[in-house]
Protein backbone atom coordinates (compact mmCIF):
# COMPACT_ATOMS: atom_id res chain seq x y z
CA UNK A 1 0.00 0.00 0.00
CA UNK A 2 1.10 3.45 -0.64
CA UNK A 3 2.47 5.49 2.19
CA UNK A 4 0.52 8.76 0.83
CA UNK A 5 -2.31 8.16 2.69
CA UNK A 6 -3.39 11.18 5.18
CA UNK A 7 -1.68 10.71 8.24
CA UNK A 8 -4.28 9.71 10.19
CA UNK A 9 -5.79 6.56 11.82
CA UNK A 10 -8.79 6.74 10.36
CA UNK A 11 -7.33 7.51 7.09
CA UNK A 12 -4.75 4.53 7.26
CA UNK A 13 -8.04 1.94 8.25
CA UNK A 14 -9.83 3.10 5.43
CA UNK A 15 -7.26 2.41 2.68
CA UNK A 16 -6.76 -1.27 4.44
CA UNK A 17 -9.84 -1.61 4.36
CA UNK A 18 -10.64 -0.97 0.74
CA UNK A 19 -7.85 -2.79 -0.24
CA UNK A 20 -7.64 -5.72 2.99
CA UNK A 21 -11.13 -5.87 3.88
CA UNK A 22 -11.47 -9.43 3.64
CA UNK A 23 -8.05 -10.19 5.39
CA UNK A 24 -7.82 -11.46 8.96
CA UNK A 25 -7.11 -8.43 11.03
CA UNK A 26 -7.20 -8.93 15.07
CA UNK A 27 -7.33 -12.74 16.77
CA UNK A 28 -6.94 -14.02 19.95
CA UNK A 29 -4.48 -17.24 19.77
CA UNK A 30 -6.90 -20.21 19.64
CA UNK A 31 -10.27 -18.03 18.42
CA UNK A 32 -10.92 -17.09 15.06
CA UNK A 33 -9.12 -13.95 13.99
CA UNK A 34 -11.98 -11.34 12.53
CA UNK A 35 -11.32 -9.07 9.36
CA UNK A 36 -10.32 -6.04 9.07
CA UNK A 37 -14.11 -5.67 7.47
CA UNK A 38 -15.93 -7.37 10.80
CA UNK A 39 -13.59 -4.92 12.83
CA UNK A 40 -14.50 -2.10 11.09
CA UNK A 41 -18.24 -2.91 12.46
CA UNK A 42 -17.23 -3.32 15.66
CA UNK A 43 -15.65 0.27 15.48
CA UNK A 44 -18.64 1.74 14.12
CA UNK A 45 -20.34 0.04 17.21
CA UNK A 46 -18.05 1.13 19.79
CA UNK A 47 -18.12 4.90 18.37
CA UNK A 48 -21.76 5.04 18.43
CA UNK A 49 -21.22 3.64 22.35
CA UNK A 50 -19.00 6.22 23.21
CA UNK A 51 -21.86 9.31 21.42
CA UNK A 52 -24.61 7.76 23.79
CA UNK A 53 -22.12 8.40 26.55
CA UNK A 54 -21.79 11.61 25.68
CA UNK A 55 -17.87 11.86 24.31
CA UNK A 56 -16.88 14.33 21.59
CA UNK A 57 -13.48 15.28 19.90
CA UNK A 58 -11.06 15.95 22.53
CA UNK A 59 -12.09 14.46 25.56
CA UNK A 60 -10.07 11.38 26.82
CA UNK A 61 -10.83 7.81 27.38
CA UNK A 62 -8.38 5.29 29.00
CA UNK A 63 -7.44 2.12 28.18
CA UNK A 64 -6.55 -0.05 30.90
CA UNK A 65 -6.33 -3.92 29.66
CA UNK A 66 -4.44 -6.81 29.27
CA UNK A 67 -3.65 -7.25 25.17
CA UNK A 68 -6.48 -8.47 23.41
CA UNK A 69 -8.18 -7.83 19.86
CA UNK A 70 -11.17 -5.08 21.72
CA UNK A 71 -8.13 -3.23 23.07
CA UNK A 72 -7.52 -2.41 19.11
CA UNK A 73 -11.21 -1.74 18.65
CA UNK A 74 -11.64 0.79 21.39
CA UNK A 75 -8.21 2.23 20.64
CA UNK A 76 -9.17 2.67 16.73
CA UNK A 77 -13.21 4.06 18.02
CA UNK A 78 -11.98 6.56 20.51
CA UNK A 79 -9.43 8.03 18.25
CA UNK A 80 -11.33 7.97 14.77
CA UNK A 81 -13.85 10.17 16.37
CA UNK A 82 -11.38 12.72 17.68
CA UNK A 83 -11.29 11.81 21.21
CA UNK A 84 -7.98 10.83 22.68
CA UNK A 85 -6.86 8.06 24.35
CA UNK A 86 -5.11 7.50 26.91
CA UNK A 87 -3.27 4.19 27.10
CA UNK A 88 -2.60 2.65 31.18
CA UNK A 89 -0.04 0.33 31.84
CA UNK A 90 -1.29 -3.26 33.64
CA UNK A 91 1.31 -2.89 36.30
CA UNK A 92 -0.03 0.64 37.72
CA UNK A 93 -1.19 0.79 41.01
CA UNK A 94 -4.74 1.57 41.87
CA UNK A 95 -3.11 4.62 42.93
CA UNK A 96 -0.90 5.68 40.17
CA UNK A 97 -4.48 4.96 38.07
CA UNK A 98 -6.34 7.56 40.49
CA UNK A 99 -3.57 10.26 40.06
CA UNK A 100 -3.75 9.83 36.37
CA UNK A 101 -7.18 9.78 35.56
CA UNK A 102 -7.48 12.97 37.61
CA UNK A 103 -4.52 14.52 35.80
CA UNK A 104 -5.82 13.55 32.07
CA UNK A 105 -9.47 14.44 32.75
CA UNK A 106 -10.11 10.96 31.36
CA UNK A 107 -14.51 10.99 31.54
CA UNK A 108 -14.32 6.46 29.89
CA UNK A 109 -12.74 3.88 30.90
CA UNK A 110 -12.30 0.58 28.60
CA UNK A 111 -10.82 -2.22 31.66
CA UNK A 112 -10.22 -6.02 31.18
CA UNK A 113 -12.10 -8.15 33.73
CA UNK A 114 -9.06 -8.99 35.79
CA UNK A 115 -7.76 -5.38 36.02
CA UNK A 116 -11.45 -4.06 37.42
CA UNK A 117 -10.70 -4.55 40.87
CA UNK A 118 -8.02 -1.54 40.24
CA UNK A 119 -10.98 0.11 39.34
CA UNK A 120 -13.03 -0.61 42.58
CA UNK A 121 -13.96 3.07 44.82
CA UNK A 122 -11.95 5.16 42.01
CA UNK A 123 -13.36 7.99 41.25
CA UNK A 124 -12.46 12.10 40.16
CA UNK A 125 -14.02 14.58 38.93
CA UNK A 126 -14.63 13.95 35.66
CA UNK A 127 -14.88 9.81 35.24
CA UNK A 128 -18.04 8.86 34.00
CA UNK A 129 -18.12 5.43 33.69
CA UNK A 130 -16.16 1.98 33.72
CA UNK A 131 -16.39 -0.15 30.72
CA UNK A 132 -15.65 -3.99 30.31
CA UNK A 133 -13.99 -4.03 27.47
CA UNK A 134 -14.04 -8.07 26.62
CA UNK A 135 -17.90 -7.48 25.92
CA UNK A 136 -18.72 -3.58 26.65
CA UNK A 137 -20.75 -4.28 29.30
CA UNK A 138 -21.35 -1.46 31.46
CA UNK A 139 -19.97 -1.97 35.16
CA UNK A 140 -21.14 1.54 36.97
CA UNK A 141 -24.52 1.18 35.57
CA UNK A 142 -27.04 4.81 36.34
CA UNK A 143 -30.61 4.81 35.83
CA UNK A 144 -30.66 5.24 31.55
CA UNK A 145 -27.42 4.56 30.94
CA UNK A 146 -27.03 3.72 27.47
CA UNK A 147 -25.75 -0.33 26.54
CA UNK A 148 -23.45 -1.45 23.27
CA UNK A 149 -25.65 -2.24 20.39
CA UNK A 150 -23.33 -4.10 18.43
CA UNK A 151 -25.31 -3.15 14.98
CA UNK A 152 -25.25 0.34 15.72
CA UNK A 153 -23.23 3.43 14.00
CA UNK A 154 -22.25 6.50 14.95
CA UNK A 155 -24.21 9.11 13.97
CA UNK A 156 -22.07 11.93 13.92
CA UNK A 157 -19.39 12.48 10.82
CA UNK A 158 -15.33 13.19 11.93
CA UNK A 159 -12.50 14.90 10.25
CA UNK A 160 -9.67 14.07 12.06
CA UNK A 161 -6.51 16.45 11.57
CA UNK A 162 -3.21 14.71 11.11
CA UNK A 163 -1.89 17.16 14.09
CA UNK A 164 -4.94 16.29 16.25
CA UNK A 165 -3.87 14.85 19.63
CA UNK A 166 -4.39 11.07 19.21
CA UNK A 167 -2.72 9.57 22.47
CA UNK A 168 -1.42 10.55 26.34
CA UNK A 169 0.90 8.10 26.97
CA UNK A 170 2.16 7.73 30.96
CA UNK A 171 5.72 6.84 30.64
CA UNK A 172 6.83 4.29 33.65
CA UNK A 173 10.23 5.31 33.09
CA UNK A 174 13.75 4.69 35.04
CA UNK A 175 13.80 8.10 36.47
CA UNK A 176 10.67 8.76 38.71
CA UNK A 177 7.39 10.62 38.03
CA UNK A 178 5.05 9.46 35.13
CA UNK A 179 4.91 11.96 32.28
CA UNK A 180 2.03 12.32 29.94
CA UNK A 181 3.46 12.54 26.19
CA UNK A 182 1.54 13.72 23.69
CA UNK A 183 1.33 11.96 20.68
CA UNK A 184 -0.68 13.57 17.31
CA UNK A 185 -2.27 11.04 14.88
CA UNK A 186 1.06 12.07 12.33
CA UNK A 187 3.53 11.60 14.87
CA UNK A 188 2.29 7.60 15.17
CA UNK A 189 1.52 7.23 11.40
CA UNK A 190 4.99 8.85 10.31
CA UNK A 191 5.88 6.02 12.56
CA UNK A 192 4.66 3.46 11.56
CA UNK A 193 6.01 4.44 7.64
CA UNK A 194 9.35 4.41 9.41
CA UNK A 195 8.90 0.93 10.33
CA UNK A 196 7.70 -0.51 7.21
CA UNK A 197 10.63 0.91 5.38
CA UNK A 198 12.94 -0.72 7.81
CA UNK A 199 11.18 -4.15 7.33
CA UNK A 200 8.17 -4.17 4.47
CA UNK A 201 5.23 -5.98 5.90
CA UNK A 202 2.78 -7.86 4.02
CA UNK A 203 -0.57 -8.69 4.19
CA UNK A 204 0.52 -12.11 5.29
CA UNK A 205 2.69 -11.48 7.71
CA UNK A 206 1.45 -12.55 11.41
CA UNK A 207 2.27 -11.01 14.76
CA UNK A 208 2.13 -12.12 17.66
CA UNK A 209 1.97 -9.56 20.31
CA UNK A 210 3.70 -9.92 23.29
CA UNK A 211 4.40 -6.30 24.97
CA UNK A 212 1.76 -4.23 26.54
CA UNK A 213 -0.05 -2.55 24.16
CA UNK A 214 -0.32 0.32 26.04
CA UNK A 215 3.48 0.94 25.61
CA UNK A 216 4.51 3.02 22.10
CA UNK A 217 6.60 0.14 21.32
CA UNK A 218 4.01 -2.00 21.15
CA UNK A 219 1.26 0.54 20.00
CA UNK A 220 2.71 2.03 17.07
CA UNK A 221 4.95 -1.04 15.77
CA UNK A 222 2.95 -3.62 16.74
CA UNK A 223 -1.07 -2.51 16.42
CA UNK A 224 -0.79 0.90 13.68
CA UNK A 225 1.51 -0.63 11.32
CA UNK A 226 0.15 -4.29 10.98
CA UNK A 227 -3.16 -2.52 10.41
CA UNK A 228 -1.42 0.12 7.66
CA UNK A 229 -0.22 -3.30 5.70
CA UNK A 230 -3.58 -5.61 6.21
CA UNK A 231 -1.52 -8.10 8.69
CA UNK A 232 -2.88 -9.76 11.23
CA UNK A 233 -2.16 -9.53 15.18
CA UNK A 234 -2.57 -12.37 17.16
CA UNK A 235 -2.97 -12.24 21.18
CA UNK A 236 -2.59 -14.36 24.04
CA UNK A 237 -5.17 -12.97 26.41
CA UNK A 238 -2.31 -13.25 29.42
CA UNK A 239 0.43 -12.80 30.38
CA UNK A 240 3.51 -14.21 28.15
CA UNK A 241 4.65 -16.95 30.80
CA UNK A 242 6.29 -19.75 29.03
CA UNK A 243 3.45 -22.73 29.24
CA UNK A 244 1.17 -19.83 27.50
CA UNK A 245 3.94 -18.81 24.76
CA UNK A 246 5.45 -22.09 23.38
CA UNK A 247 2.21 -23.38 22.26
CA UNK A 248 1.08 -20.40 20.65
CA UNK A 249 4.07 -19.64 18.87
CA UNK A 250 3.70 -23.26 17.30
CA UNK A 251 -0.22 -22.62 16.43
CA UNK A 252 0.69 -18.61 15.32
CA UNK A 253 3.63 -19.59 13.57
CA UNK A 254 4.44 -16.04 14.07
CA UNK A 255 6.37 -14.32 10.99
CA UNK A 256 7.18 -11.12 13.06
CA UNK A 257 7.78 -10.44 16.89
CA UNK A 258 8.13 -7.57 19.30
CA UNK A 259 10.01 -7.83 21.97
CA UNK A 260 12.81 -6.79 24.84
CA UNK A 261 16.07 -7.62 25.42
CA UNK A 262 15.65 -9.16 28.47
CA UNK A 263 13.24 -12.03 26.98
CA UNK A 264 16.31 -13.11 24.39
CA UNK A 265 18.65 -12.58 27.22
CA UNK A 266 17.02 -14.93 29.06
CA UNK A 267 16.71 -17.67 26.49
CA UNK A 268 20.10 -17.75 25.68
CA UNK A 269 21.38 -18.00 29.37
CA UNK A 270 19.01 -20.72 30.22
CA UNK A 271 18.43 -22.49 27.38
CA UNK A 272 21.06 -22.04 24.37
CA UNK A 273 24.47 -21.45 26.54
CA UNK A 274 24.03 -24.60 28.99
CA UNK A 275 23.19 -26.33 25.53
CA UNK A 276 26.67 -25.45 24.66
CA UNK A 277 28.71 -26.04 27.34
CA UNK A 278 27.26 -28.92 29.24
CA UNK A 279 30.73 -30.98 29.26
CA UNK A 280 33.84 -29.84 29.55
CA UNK A 281 35.09 -31.37 25.94
CA UNK A 282 32.13 -28.62 24.17
CA UNK A 283 32.96 -25.80 26.59
CA UNK A 284 36.70 -26.02 25.30
CA UNK A 285 35.51 -26.16 21.29
CA UNK A 286 33.01 -23.40 21.74
CA UNK A 287 36.05 -20.82 23.20
CA UNK A 288 37.49 -21.36 19.47
CA UNK A 289 35.57 -19.31 17.19
CA UNK A 290 35.48 -21.01 14.32
CA UNK A 291 33.91 -24.03 16.43
CA UNK A 292 31.72 -21.99 17.86
CA UNK A 293 30.09 -20.09 15.09
CA UNK A 294 29.38 -23.45 13.43
CA UNK A 295 27.37 -24.02 17.30
CA UNK A 296 25.20 -21.21 17.23
CA UNK A 297 24.53 -21.62 13.94
CA UNK A 298 22.87 -25.29 14.52
CA UNK A 299 21.89 -23.65 17.82
CA UNK A 300 20.06 -21.25 15.70
CA UNK A 301 18.01 -23.60 13.87
CA UNK A 302 16.63 -24.89 16.64
CA UNK A 303 15.52 -21.31 18.23
CA UNK A 304 13.84 -20.87 14.90
CA UNK A 305 11.73 -23.79 15.57
CA UNK A 306 10.84 -22.86 18.83
CA UNK A 307 9.57 -19.55 17.56
CA UNK A 308 7.34 -22.27 14.99
CA UNK A 309 9.94 -22.08 12.24
CA UNK A 310 8.64 -18.79 9.92
CA UNK A 311 9.88 -16.20 11.76
CA UNK A 312 11.32 -13.10 9.27
CA UNK A 313 11.63 -10.30 12.34
CA UNK A 314 12.66 -10.58 15.67
CA UNK A 315 12.53 -7.10 16.61
CA UNK A 316 14.21 -6.24 19.96
CA UNK A 317 13.93 -2.61 21.34
CA UNK A 318 13.52 -0.68 24.69
CA UNK A 319 16.72 -1.35 25.92
CA UNK A 320 20.67 -2.29 24.93
CA UNK A 321 21.43 -5.59 24.07
CA UNK A 322 23.57 -7.52 25.88
CA UNK A 323 27.00 -7.96 23.41
CA UNK A 324 27.13 -11.67 23.63
CA UNK A 325 24.10 -12.79 23.13
CA UNK A 326 24.12 -10.14 19.79
CA UNK A 327 26.91 -11.79 18.36
CA UNK A 328 24.93 -15.45 19.24
CA UNK A 329 21.85 -14.17 16.97
CA UNK A 330 24.68 -12.93 14.48
CA UNK A 331 26.45 -15.78 14.43
CA UNK A 332 23.25 -18.28 14.41
CA UNK A 333 21.82 -16.19 11.57
CA UNK A 334 18.96 -15.60 13.39
CA UNK A 335 16.22 -12.72 12.32
CA UNK A 336 16.75 -10.50 14.72
CA UNK A 337 16.63 -6.32 14.42
CA UNK A 338 17.18 -3.59 16.57
CA UNK A 339 15.37 -0.22 17.09
CA UNK A 340 16.20 2.49 19.31
CA UNK A 341 13.56 5.66 20.45
CA UNK A 342 11.68 7.20 22.88
CA UNK A 343 8.11 7.19 23.85
CA UNK A 344 8.30 11.15 22.78
CA UNK A 345 9.26 10.12 19.50
CA UNK A 346 6.07 7.67 19.05
CA UNK A 347 9.10 5.43 19.18
CA UNK A 348 11.01 5.01 16.89
CA UNK A 349 14.19 7.24 15.50
CA UNK A 350 16.84 4.39 14.04
CA UNK A 351 16.81 0.73 13.71
CA UNK A 352 18.16 -1.73 11.11
CA UNK A 353 16.49 -4.56 9.96
CA UNK A 354 17.80 -8.57 10.04
CA UNK A 355 19.51 -8.37 6.69
CA UNK A 356 21.56 -5.83 8.00
CA UNK A 357 22.58 -6.34 11.47
CA UNK A 358 25.34 -4.21 12.92
CA UNK A 359 26.63 -5.68 16.00
CA UNK A 360 26.05 -3.13 19.49
CA UNK A 361 24.75 -0.22 17.05
CA UNK A 362 21.12 0.81 17.04
CA UNK A 363 21.66 1.46 12.63
CA UNK A 364 21.23 4.86 10.97
CA UNK A 365 18.37 7.33 11.68
CA UNK A 366 14.87 6.57 9.93
CA UNK A 367 14.34 8.52 6.26
CA UNK A 368 12.85 11.97 7.25
CA UNK A 369 14.11 11.89 11.11
CA UNK A 370 17.23 14.20 12.17
CA UNK A 371 19.70 13.27 14.73
CA UNK A 372 22.70 15.19 15.59
CA UNK A 373 25.07 14.39 18.48
CA UNK A 374 25.58 17.16 20.90
CA UNK A 375 29.24 17.03 22.97
CA UNK A 376 29.62 17.97 25.97
CA UNK A 377 33.38 18.28 25.52
CA UNK A 378 35.83 18.47 22.79
CA UNK A 379 37.73 15.55 23.69
CA UNK A 380 35.00 12.74 23.19
CA UNK A 381 33.20 12.30 20.28
CA UNK A 382 30.33 10.99 22.33
CA UNK A 383 27.58 13.26 23.39
CA UNK A 384 23.87 13.64 23.71
CA UNK A 385 21.43 12.49 21.21
CA UNK A 386 19.43 14.92 19.83
CA UNK A 387 16.05 14.72 17.55
CA UNK A 388 13.91 16.22 15.07
CA UNK A 389 11.60 15.42 12.85
CA UNK A 390 7.21 14.71 12.29
CA UNK A 391 7.33 11.97 14.93
CA UNK A 392 8.41 14.38 17.53
CA UNK A 393 5.70 14.66 20.16
CA UNK A 394 3.84 18.05 21.05
CA UNK A 395 4.90 18.16 24.30
CA UNK A 396 4.07 16.75 27.91
CA UNK A 397 0.58 17.00 28.61
CA UNK A 398 -0.18 19.82 31.51
CA UNK A 399 3.80 20.72 31.41
CA UNK A 400 4.97 23.55 29.35
CA UNK A 401 8.28 24.16 31.71
CA UNK A 402 9.02 20.08 31.70
CA UNK A 403 8.16 20.70 27.67
CA UNK A 404 10.60 23.55 27.15
CA UNK A 405 13.21 21.95 29.01
CA UNK A 406 14.02 18.62 26.27
CA UNK A 407 12.81 20.53 23.49
CA UNK A 408 14.49 23.63 22.13
CA UNK A 409 12.62 26.28 20.76
CA UNK A 410 13.59 25.06 16.82
CA UNK A 411 12.24 21.79 17.69
CA UNK A 412 15.20 19.83 18.56
CA UNK A 413 14.30 16.98 21.56
CA UNK A 414 17.00 16.36 24.01
CA UNK A 415 16.56 12.40 24.35
CA UNK A 416 18.85 12.26 27.59
CA UNK A 417 20.92 9.19 25.68
CA UNK A 418 24.73 9.37 25.03
CA UNK A 419 26.14 7.95 21.56
CA UNK A 420 28.08 8.06 18.92
CA UNK A 421 28.35 7.77 14.65
CA UNK A 422 30.56 5.70 12.76
CA UNK A 423 31.64 6.41 9.38
CA UNK A 424 28.68 4.72 7.92
CA UNK A 425 26.30 6.60 9.95
CA UNK A 426 24.87 3.81 12.53
CA UNK A 427 24.42 5.17 15.69
CA UNK A 428 26.04 3.54 18.90
CA UNK A 429 24.09 4.14 22.03
CA UNK A 430 26.52 4.69 25.17
CA UNK A 431 23.84 4.92 28.17
CA UNK A 432 21.44 7.84 29.85
CA UNK A 433 23.59 11.34 30.46
CA UNK A 434 21.71 10.88 33.95
CA UNK A 435 23.14 7.66 35.07
CA UNK A 436 27.22 8.51 33.22
CA UNK A 437 29.40 8.55 36.72
CA UNK A 438 31.85 11.00 36.74
CA UNK A 439 34.54 9.62 38.85
CA UNK A 440 36.74 12.37 40.87
CA UNK A 441 39.41 12.19 38.79
CA UNK A 442 37.24 13.94 35.89
CA UNK A 443 36.77 10.18 33.44
CA UNK A 444 33.46 9.42 32.73
CA UNK A 445 32.00 5.95 33.40
CA UNK A 446 29.25 4.33 31.75
CA UNK A 447 27.30 1.78 33.94
CA UNK A 448 25.86 -0.09 31.52
CA UNK A 449 29.09 -0.97 29.81
CA UNK A 450 30.31 -2.65 33.13
CA UNK A 451 26.57 -4.21 33.84
CA UNK A 452 26.87 -6.03 30.22
CA UNK A 453 29.84 -7.56 31.61
CA UNK A 454 28.52 -8.72 34.53
CA UNK A 455 25.19 -10.11 33.01
CA UNK A 456 27.74 -12.26 31.24
CA UNK A 457 29.09 -13.92 34.49
CA UNK A 458 27.38 -17.45 35.77
CA UNK A 459 24.28 -17.22 37.34
CA UNK A 460 23.65 -13.43 37.46
CA UNK A 461 20.45 -12.56 36.43
CA UNK A 462 20.60 -8.63 36.54
CA UNK A 463 22.85 -6.32 37.74
CA UNK A 464 22.61 -2.08 38.57
CA UNK A 465 26.40 -0.37 38.81
CA UNK A 466 25.71 2.38 41.12
CA UNK A 467 28.08 5.19 42.64
CA UNK A 468 28.18 5.23 46.80
CA UNK A 469 30.52 7.35 49.04
CA UNK A 470 33.18 7.38 45.65
CA UNK A 471 33.24 4.06 45.21
CA UNK A 472 31.76 1.49 42.40
CA UNK A 473 29.20 -0.49 43.64
CA UNK A 474 27.51 -3.66 41.42
CA UNK A 475 24.43 -4.66 42.96
CA UNK A 476 23.87 -8.40 41.69
CA UNK A 477 20.62 -10.57 41.74
CA UNK A 478 22.09 -13.67 41.30
CA UNK A 479 19.84 -16.67 40.62
CA UNK A 480 19.15 -18.90 43.76
CA UNK A 481 17.29 -21.12 42.56
CA UNK A 482 19.65 -22.18 40.00
CA UNK A 483 22.41 -22.41 42.15
CA UNK A 484 20.66 -24.67 44.37
CA UNK A 485 19.61 -26.97 41.83
CA UNK A 486 23.21 -27.18 39.94
CA UNK A 487 24.48 -27.98 43.68
CA UNK A 488 22.13 -29.76 45.11
CA UNK A 489 24.11 -33.26 45.97
CA UNK A 490 25.77 -30.97 48.53
CA UNK A 491 22.73 -29.24 50.26
CA UNK A 492 22.43 -32.24 52.90
CA UNK A 493 26.35 -32.01 53.74
CA UNK A 494 26.44 -27.98 54.25
CA UNK A 495 23.03 -26.13 54.84
CA UNK A 496 23.89 -23.22 54.16
CA UNK A 497 26.11 -23.87 51.07
CA UNK A 498 23.88 -21.70 48.93
CA UNK A 499 24.83 -18.65 51.16
CA UNK A 500 28.59 -19.68 51.07
CA UNK A 501 28.38 -20.33 47.21
CA UNK A 502 26.83 -17.25 46.58
CA UNK A 503 29.58 -15.33 48.91
CA UNK A 504 32.58 -17.27 46.27
CA UNK A 505 30.47 -16.02 42.84
CA UNK A 506 30.58 -12.49 44.54
CA UNK A 507 33.58 -12.39 45.07
CA UNK A 508 34.90 -14.22 41.56
CA UNK A 509 32.63 -11.99 39.74
CA UNK A 510 34.73 -8.84 41.15
CA UNK A 511 38.11 -10.27 39.90
CA UNK A 512 35.85 -11.46 36.68
CA UNK A 513 34.93 -7.50 35.97
CA UNK A 514 38.20 -5.93 37.07
CA UNK A 515 39.98 -7.89 34.91
CA UNK A 516 37.21 -6.91 31.72
CA UNK A 517 37.01 -3.57 32.01
CA UNK A 518 39.53 -0.23 32.03
CA UNK A 519 40.85 0.56 35.30
CA UNK A 520 38.20 3.82 35.39
CA UNK A 521 35.50 1.08 35.49
CA UNK A 522 36.82 -1.09 37.92
CA UNK A 523 34.24 -2.46 40.73
CA UNK A 524 35.19 -1.79 44.45
CA UNK A 525 32.14 -3.49 45.69
CA UNK A 526 30.03 -6.55 45.06
CA UNK A 527 26.48 -6.68 46.80
CA UNK A 528 24.12 -9.86 46.38
CA UNK A 529 20.66 -8.58 45.64
CA UNK A 530 18.18 -10.83 47.18
CA UNK A 531 15.18 -9.37 45.41
CA UNK A 532 14.74 -8.40 41.68
CA UNK A 533 14.98 -5.05 40.37
CA UNK A 534 11.94 -3.00 39.91
CA UNK A 535 11.34 -2.65 35.83
CA UNK A 536 9.36 -0.51 33.60
CA UNK A 537 7.22 -2.46 31.07
CA UNK A 538 10.25 -2.53 28.59
CA UNK A 539 11.79 -4.24 31.34
CA UNK A 540 14.55 -1.59 31.89
CA UNK A 541 15.51 -1.56 35.54
CA UNK A 542 13.61 1.95 37.58
CA UNK A 543 17.75 3.12 38.48
CA UNK A 544 16.07 6.15 40.58
CA UNK A 545 14.93 3.50 42.99
CA UNK A 546 18.27 2.17 44.27
CA UNK A 547 20.61 5.20 43.54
Amino acid sequence: MEDTSRLTFPAFFAATLSQFGQRNALALVGKQPITYLEANKQIMATMAFLEKMGIQPGDKVAILSTNQPNWGIAYYAITFMGAVVVPLLPEFLPVEILSLLEHSETRVVFASEGLLPKMVGITTDYLQEVIKIEDFSVIRSYEGWPAYDAEAKPSGVYDVEEDALAAIIYTSGTTGTPKGVMLTHKNICFTAIKGHEIQPIKATDRFLSILPLSHTYENTLGLILPMYQGACVYYLGKPPTPALLLPALLEVKPTTMLTVPMIIEKIFRSKVLPALTENKALRLLYKLPPVRKVLHRVAGKKLLQTFGGELNFFGVGGAKLNKTVERFLIESHFPYAVGYGLTECAPLLAGFNPQHPELQSTGPACIGVELKIVKTDDHSHEGEIWAKGPNIMKGYYKEPKMTSEIITPDGWLKTGDLGAFDKNNNLFIKGRVKSMIVRSNGENVYPEDIESVINNFRHVVESLVVEKKGKLVALVHFNQEEIELRYQYLKNEVANYVDQKIEELRQELQDYVNSRVNKFSQVQIVVAQQDPFQKTATQKIKRFMYT
